[in-house]
């Protein structure tokens, strides 16, 4: 179970006491934001994309979504989500619980500028009921992202 997979990860900085599970799904931004009784920004939602073939997560803030022109300014080609049934194969968890943690090998992480907003967010950890709150700075070192892109516009 991709939880686990993270504990384990966790475990290795000693923060695994830090994941929250919830008796309640969390496996989108508005029921997280409800299980967490926080902002729906303040999600941190891992989106998966496929890009030449390969699984690519843009970690982001509850609130945006991708704005097209400026993900293919960016990455070169068009948005185009992971399938929901290749998920967990692709990347290491599956749909409602993808996070940016103890994913499988060779899967990029970016982080999007909408999260710099905030001190702390909640990503998933593997599962469609938990989370860890985060800062940005601890977001940065345990995600293992590549950089930070500008590829989101305001849900209005």
């Amino acid at each position: 179970m991709a939880i686990e997979r993270v504990k384990k990860f966790f475990q290795k900085y000693g923060m695994e006491d830090r994941i929250q599970e919830f008796d309640v799904s969390s496996a989108t931004v508005e029921l997280a934001a409800a299980a967490l009784h926080c902002k729906p920004q303040r999600i941190a939602k891992t989106l998966s994309f496929l890009v030449e073939g390969r699984a690519m997560l843009i970690v982001t803030a509850g609130d945006v979504r991708i704005d097209n022109p400026k993900y293919k300014a960016q990455f070169g080609t068009k948005a185009k989500m992971l399938p929901r049934d290749e998920a967990e194969t692709l990347v290491g968890h599956a749909v409602g619980g993808v996070c940016p943690f103890a994913v499988n090998e060779g899967v990029n992480v970016y982080l999007d500028e909408s999260l710099r907003r905030f001190e702390t967010v909640f990503p998933a950890c593997g599962s469609g009921n938990s989370a860890i709150e985060l800062t940005i700075p601890e977001l940065e070192e345990y995600s293992g992202f590549i950089g930070w892109v500008d590829v989101c516009k305001l849900v209005s």
